[in-house]
């Protein structure tokens, strides 16, 4: 009897950690900055407008994700963060000239590269 309320326990224990430490991981994603993920929100409304071929849409949601980013990019230095702003600046130029679709393509680049700021 003793021994399966100590197996029950140790179970219980378990299960609670598992679910607790995505919890605790959760202000780390996007190296737990604003900015960054405000940056990944704008992107992915550019990625959204640009699959409809709404180039003008996909262009301002983009220029606001780069602000976001640079501002970023002032409080920290990381790699992801640098070809995300790239990602970004290339979406903004293909979507002006109108080229959804390869703007499209760009801002997904940027939100992978941003989803990876630590």
């Amino acid at each position: 009897m003793g021994k399966s309320i100590l197996v029950g326990t140790l179970v219980v224990g378990i299960m609670a950690g598992m679910v607790a430490l995505p919890l605790l991981d959760a202000p780390v994603l996007a190296g737990g900055n604003k900015h960054v993920q405000e940056a990944i929100e704008h992107a992915n409304e550019a990625i959204d407008h640009g699959s409809q071929d709404h180039a003008d849409a996909l262009v301002m949601h983009a220029e606001v994700a780069l602000k976001h980013a640079k501002m970023a990019q002032k409080e920290m230095m990381n790699p992801h963060l640098d070809e995300g702003i790239h990602g970004l600046k290339e979406a903004i130029s293909h979507g002006e000239a109108g080229h959804a679709g390869v703007a499209t393509k760009h801002a997904k680049s940027a939100v992978m590269h941003l989803s990876e700021v630590k």
